[in-house]
């Protein structure tokens, strides 16, 4: 997939979906799927958004996902955000989903200052040479974010552009969105994160070397380096898929938290694989989280907290071998 910050290095015309995109959610996924179907009138279009530009009879639309960076809160606000999808991992599930293109857009004032109209105009016809746009209906956008979904249709329209605005989706009479995600995430209540998108929580990053306490309780780790801004759940240890960077798939018992019992400070991330040994130092590791087997908690000794480890392999191989089961009756 094309990744740029920069309209000038993108690949034109574009079918856009445009959002800030958090997560990646079921309701995101909406915004997204209809620019995966070619625009039907790709030339009418662009005779209109583009005249005196000549294509070739065989010019291809790329579609597109157009979000903003930094998210525009973090812009106002000046304070970092924390991210449920970090850029690659970002970047990883657009690109499963069969978009070509990403653009990110700098937040700046120069953008901030644009008024609905211009930003429509410049933005999405000149520049990028939409030929259709996809959004969510509580989308706002412009100068004091003045423009809404619905000011895009009728900008856009003047264009022969259409737009098309999704409608807000639910999940068990709950609006899904990345701040419900975020407090299913908080409290621990990882079944209803992973409903609201779709897929598995993800934490993605590289093997790096740790203390090697779990070698001597008999538990070896993978010390999971991951992005600064990436959103962390609840402290706790959990039931998870370890993929590897070679797409082996494994089943894995994750801790994230700051290791009480050994006087830790600061929180890390580690993964000991199930059934499996071998070097991972250097790979990149993918672990979806399934289910929350217990909180963080203090032991009184190693001795207790190996006895512990082991019981909560246990449970994550059975609480991992449910889920498969549950999911063949699904499927079958």
């Amino acid at each position: 997939m094309w990744v740029t910050s920069t309209t000038t290095k993108a690949l034109t015309p574009t079918s856009i979906a445009l959002g800030n995109f958090d997560g990646i959610h079921r309701g995101h996924q909406m915004v997204v799927q209809p620019i995966l179907q070619p625009a039907a009138n790709f030339w009418e279009v662009l005779a209109k958004t583009a005249p005196g530009i000549e294509y070739e009879h065989e010019a291809k639309v790329c579609t597109t996902v157009v979000t903003f960076n930094p998210h525009p809160q973090e812009f106002f606000s000046g304070h970092s955000r924390t991210l449920l999808t970090p850029l690659p991992e970002k970047i990883a599930v657009l690109e499963s989903m069969g978009v070509e293109q990403l653009i990110l857009l700098p937040f700046n004032r120069e953008l901030a200052s644009l008024s609905p109209e211009a930003f429509v105009e410049k933005i999405l016809i000149k520049e990028l040479q939409a030929v259709q746009i996809c959004v969510g209906e509580d989308f706002r956008f412009g100068k004091g974010r003045k423009g809404t979904a619905v000011d895009l249709s009728a900008i856009a329209q003047s264009f022969g552009v259409k737009v098309n605005i999704i409608t807000l989706h639910t999940c068990k009479q709950e609006r899904i969105s990345s701040s419900s995600i975020r407090h299913a995430l908080e409290t621990g209540d990882i079944n209803k994160a992973n409903l609201l998108l779709g897929r598995p929580y993800s934490l993605m990053g590289t093997v790096v070397e740790g203390q090697k306490l779990g070698r001597t309780l008999g538990f070896p780790t993978a010390n999971l380096d991951i992005p600064q801004e990436k959103f962390l759940p609840s402290f706790g240890v959990y039931s998870a898929q370890a993929v590897l960077s070679d797409k082996i798939s494994l089943d894995a018992v994750l801790n994230i938290g700051c290791r009480p019992t050994v006087g830790g400070e600061s929180p890390t991330i580690e993964v000991h694989l199930l059934d499996w040994s071998g070097d991972l130092y250097g790979q990149n590791l993918t672990v979806n989280l399934q289910t929350l087997i217990r909180p963080e908690q203090k032991f009184p000794s190693l001795n207790a907290l190996k006895a512990q480890i082991s019981e909560d392999c246990q449970r994550a191989k059975q609480d991992l071998i449910k889920i498969r089961n549950n999911f063949d009756e699904r499927t079958n």
